[in-house]
């Protein structure tokens, strides 16, 4: 594994060690270049209880690397949170910086009523 992708792991694996601690449900993201990926975990862990992607029907017709695609999918997860009874979650950007593609899906999911 490369350097770089050896820090975000670090950074991933503090953040999800003070969310298991406190054992809330989490808002879990992850992005590649072409496409961006959200799931809302089970406190647990155990289960997942809602997911949204670029790769979704609805999505997959328009770009999907871009910031209109992230809150885009922003606006999804949190409406399928709705639907499966989460509102309130910890946010675990997954090491990424807090930026772009990945701020754009949180102010989205966030303006859509999930609260973290």
């Amino acid at each position: 594994m490369n350097t770089k992708k050896q820090a975000r792991l670090r950074r991933a694996k503090s953040s999800r060690m003070k969310i298991r601690e406190l054992g809330a449900t989490r808002l879990c993201i992850h992005r590649t270049p072409r496409h961006m990926y959200a799931q809302i975990i089970a406190g647990d862990g155990a289960s997942i209880l809602a997911s949204a992607s670029t790769l979704d029907s609805e999505l997959k017709n328009d770009k999907t690397g871009n910031v209109d695609a992230a809150k885009k999918v922003g606006q999804l997860i949190a409406e399928k949170a709705k639907a499966a009874g989460v509102e309130t979650v910890a946010f675990d950007r997954s090491g990424f910086r807090y930026h772009g593609r990945v701020k754009a899906l949180a102010d989205a999911a966030r303006e859509s009523g999930l609260k973290f």
